[in-house]
């Protein structure tokens, strides 16, 4: 099977037509960090370096019409590389959409830079829309200092907030907010201050408890710790505190809410049984998406359900549903988490996002953090252990032994890399090839292993006369082991855009111009909208 061409007019026109319902997956086949630079507004990220690992979970029906596309110029050929990489996969719907990006804009189709464009700019619209209170950080802070009633929740996963967060702030996730506020503030007299980095999860969580009818004054923190530290404060770091599980009183009050909103965006309940007639049909996606937090996910889940907190679903749709107009069936303990949730998703356009009714009251659950479906027909391939590497880069003839780091270029430089080791892309392996030279042993590496073990049929072809090896379970089993990790971006054989660098990532000690950058971006976002006709956010009433 060969995939066919489609021309950007003919999509544009399809995407941009008021009833267009049918499913389509449009899947950008470039390194994240070029996707970052232009991409289609409904286009996900799935570089033909990860594409095997990604796509099974991302696009799970194997008829869905995909549309591959790349940049058209540049990098012209990616796309169909995926495509036919996804047809040999199994996937039998697959065109490339011809000229890639470059073609979407001479058919006059807007281009977007950043990632989670759909999310951000919603959550610029909803601002936009509903008038979403704010307060700069400098009030805030002039609250704090003065012992003011109030309580700082940062609706970010507890890795984000540990990492920064405002002093005296509490992690409390997007969709745990309606969950667990009346812990936080049982008196209607605190003000209840909602953060996140930038501006989408601080303006839907704080509208999120608008919307609940909250007695509280609530506010957005206007851009968030980028706000906070821009305005010359301090962040507090290495904090863990976690807003506490809701008592009887707080889940009544929360489950009221939930229904009240439930009842105003259209949120509706299936059973167990209409689940498993969505699944069964052939002509219809439906993904099953658990809005509760990892832990409460590994000790029971519906099986077939993927984990997605719900604050990060609504934060980064295009990275849990790859395919437009699907059905989004989402599960919690009480509806609370999944309600507030569809009716964030049902207000992004996604019409049939409905809450599982009784969703732990179904068949077994199923234990442990779930496993991530993907084509492992490639992963067999010859290996070596990190004490069998290590071995070898400690004798005399370590010279004769290469290894090539394929992990992204941000864990390669900010979390170490095996020492000596070269950095690639597996999309660009014959640039690397070109850099390395000719060599007797080539060990891949990557974060776990995979890539690395699916790169290893082309660094065959590459280097035909090396013995070409995997490290088994990657540069996270040599860390675990106590190994030795060198920093730095020391030995790189192409240009660090494999994934995007967040304002806090970069090394070039200008966090403020990044932060600002990124911030003005976002703003920017709704404008944007307005000259899309492919986009259209719903209205309630």
């Amino acid at each position: 099977m060969i995939a066919g061409q489609l021309s950007p007019r003919d999509l544009l026109e399809e995407l941009a037509s008021s009833d267009f319902r049918g499913e389509v997956a449009i899947l950008d086949a470039r390194e994240q960090g070029v996707y970052f630079q232009s991409h289609l507004f409904h286009a996900s990220s799935v570089p033909v370096s990860q594409l095997e690992l990604l796509l099974p979970t991302l696009v799970p029906r194997r008829s869905t019409r995909i549309v591959w596309c790349d940049d058209g110029v540049s990098e012209r050929g990616l796309a169909s590389v995926a495509a036919e990489r996804s047809i040999a996969m199994g996937w039998t719907d697959v065109s490339v959409l011809t000229n890639g990006t470059a073609g979407w804009a001479e058919a006059g189709g807007e281009l977007y830079s950043g990632v989670n464009v759909p999310s951000k700019a919603f959550g610029e619209f909803i601002e936009h829309e509903f008038g979403t209170p704010r307060m700069p950080a400098a009030d805030v802070k002039a609250l704090i200092d003065d012992g003011a009633d109030l309580v700082v929740l940062d609706s970010r996963p507890m890795p984000e907030f540990t990492n920064m967060s405002i002093p005296t702030g509490v992690d409390c996730p997007g969709a745990e907010l309606v969950h667990r506020v009346k812990e936080m503030a049982p008196s209607p007299d605190t003000l209840v201050v909602v953060n996140c980095a930038g501006r989408t999860r601080s303006i839907i969580g704080c509208q999120s408890l608008v919307n609940a009818g909250l007695e509280n004054r609530v506010v957005a923190l206007e851009n968030g710790t980028m706000g906070w530290e821009l305005a010359g404060y301090d962040v507090a770091r290495g904090h863990t505190v976690h807003a506490p599980d809701p008592s009887e009183a707080s889940r009544q009050w929360a489950r009221a809410a939930a229904s009240r909103v439930g009842m105003r965006f259209g949120v509706k309940a299936i059973d167990h049984d209409e689940l498993a007639t969505w699944q069964e049909d052939a002509e219809r996606t439906t993904y099953v998406l658990d809005v509760r937090t990892p832990e409460e996910f590994s000790s029971g889940h519906v099986p077939g359900s993927r984990n997605a907190p719900g604050g990060q679903l609504v934060q980064a749709t295009d990275e849990y549903v790859g395919t437009q107009n699907a059905r989004l069936v989402l599960v919690d303990d009480d509806g609370v988490r999944a309600t507030m949730t569809a009716s964030w998703l049902r207000q992004l356009g996604w019409t049939d996002a409905v809450v599982l009714a009784s969703a732990l009251e179904g068949p077994a659950l199923v234990l442990g953090a779930g496993e991530v479906e993907r084509v492992d027909a490639e992963l067999i391939v010859a290996s070596l252990s990190v004490d069998e590497l290590a071995g070898r880069l400690a004798e005399e003839e370590a010279s004769e032994t290469t290894v090539l780091d394929l992990g992204t270029s941000l864990k390669y430089r900010k979390k170490g890399h095996i020492p000596g080791a070269w950095w690639g892309v597996r999309s660009r392996l014959e640039v690397a090839r070109e850099a390395i030279g000719e060599v007797r042993t080539l060990v891949l590496a990557s974060s776990d292993g995979r890539v690395a073990a699916l790169a290893a049929p082309e660094a065959r072809r590459l280097w035909p006369e090396a013995d070409v090896l995997v490290l088994e379970g990657g540069n996270r089993a040599w860390n675990h082991a106590g190994r030795a990790m060198e920093p730095g971006f020391t030995r790189p054989t192409t240009e660090a855009n494999d994934v995007w660098y967040k304002p806090y990532d970069h090394d070039d000690g200008e966090p403020a111009v990044h932060m600002q950058s990124y911030l003005t971006w976002e703003i920017a976002l709704v404008d944007q909208l307005d000259r899309d006709p492919t986009v259209r956010f719903p209205t309630f009433g």
